[in-house]
């Protein structure tokens, strides 16, 4: 018996270490890293300086710019089922290498554009590649990550992102600052894009078998069915970061004074990102996914209630820095929640059913600050992100971590 139970944890022992030999950073998922990060920094670099560029060049007013700078959104919601269903269904690959190239020739048309039609019409057109390609990449990554290691992988890879769109908009702002050549810029995100495409095009994925007695059509494959209460948690968080990214610096400058403080809002919030995913990989990779979430959502609602109590500057720059901690523990533990309750060939599906739900929340969270600014005041408008993600923890709490229990499929 002796002999029976030493051998076992001699076993454990060994497929542990065997795991931990896997390499976390292998060329492949670093390749993908660096393409996300190229991708969010060309498109973020030029993200600040569109209203002033719109309003420079073509003298537009405050609602067609908004109306103007919104089409992407749209167009990225709208081709995110797709995307997810595109990429589960072909070669993930080839489906890559197509949206990115879209995503990089798309900057040559703000360059050429004459007219704000004509740069509206780029700027919506922008967001299918934009939408598509963000599913695209992200699975790839989760393809070429080893299956000991793809809790923590999920969440370094988000940390791409976070520092791209850290700091591509002060990056921005500067060579504008220096230049007051915005075709400047525009070539530069071109160029940085085209770096992202390179290294993408080098990714060797490896084979995917297809997969037997598959349906033919279905509506997993536009939206992943078997984590609709998962989504719904997402939408309720997405809709606190619509309310609060759209209306923080016009309230910071009206009710708070704070007239140059909003890069300094969403640099602490992007350390918060930032430190919180480096933190919490160690516990991802042990696999506690609704610890990591249920922690990140309780941390965040401490921060958008803070935010809403408005005591003042302190408070402003503290619920950053806590909002942020909080998502970054958050978002990535649901990345892989999601992706452990779909079976192997609906990664794609994953992705983009996760990131349609936030673009939904956020969507929701636009109109209804909107509103509620302009007939109940900035605090009615914060208030409401603090009620949504507490509720959002509470869901969590209470309902969604047995429900991802009941139907996650692999670790």
């Amino acid at each position: 018996m002796e002999d029976t139970n030493l051998n076992s944890q001699t076993k454990a022992v060994q497929g542990t270490t065997a795991a931990a030999k896997e390499r976390l950073w292998n060329s492949n998922y670093c390749k993908a890293m660096v393409g996300n990060f190229m991708m969010f920094f060309s498109f973020y670099l030029l993200t600040p300086l569109l209203p002033i560029y719109l309003d420079a060049e073509f003298k537009a007013d405050k609602d067609l710019i908004g109306l103007v700078l919104s089409g992407y959104v749209v167009a990225a919601l709208i081709v995110r089922p797709f995307s997810g269903f595109i990429v589960d269904s072909f070669n993930r690959k080839k489906v890559l290498m197509l949206c990115f190239f879209a995503f990089f020739i798309c900057f040559t048309g703000y360059i050429g554009a004459g007219t704000i039609l004509m740069f509206a019409v780029v700027r919506t057109l922008h967001g299918l590649p934009f939408g598509a390609t963000t599913v695209a990449n992200s699975t790839v990554a989760i393809d070429v990550l080893p299956s000991s290691r793809r809790n923590e992988g999920v969440g370094f890879y988000g940390l791409s992102n976070n520092l791209a769109m850290a700091i591509a908009p002060s990056a921005g702002i500067y060579i504008y600052s220096l230049s007051g050549n915005f075709r400047l810029l525009f070539w530069i995100s071109l160029v940085v894009a085209f770096v992202g495409f390179y290294f993408v095009s080098t990714i060797r994925l490896p084979h995917r078998p297809p997969v037997e007695g598959k349906p033919k059509l279905s509506m997993d494959h536009f939206f992943l069915s078997r984590a609709w209460l998962m989504a719904i948690n997402i939408l309720l968080f997405g809709l606190c970061w619509g309310i609060m990214s759209n209306y923080v610096a016009i309230y910071g400058k009206e009710e708070l004074g704070i007239t140059d403080g909003t890069g300094l809002f969403f640099a602490l919030l992007s350390g918060g990102l930032f430190v919180s995913r480096l933190y919490g990989v160690k516990s991802l990779r042990e696999g506690h996914l609704t610890e990591n979430a249920l922690q990140g959502a309780a941390i965040s609602s401490v921060g958008f209630t803070l935010f809403a109590l408005a005591p003042g500057v302190w408070a402003y720059y503290l619920s950053a820095v806590l909002i942020g901690l909080g998502n970054g523990r958050m978002f990535p533990a649901f990345l892989n929640m999601f992706i452990c309750v779909a079976r192997h060939d609906q990664r794609g599906t994953a992705n983009s059913s996760i990131l349609t739900s936030w673009d939904c929340g956020m969507g929701l969270g636009i109109l209804l600050g909107g509103f509620f600014v302009e007939y109940a005041g900035y605090s009615a408008a914060f208030w409401v992100t603090s009620v949504s993600q507490i509720a959002g923890t509470l869901l969590l709490l209470f309902f969604t971590r047995s429900f991802f229990t009941r139907r996650r499929l692999h670790a």
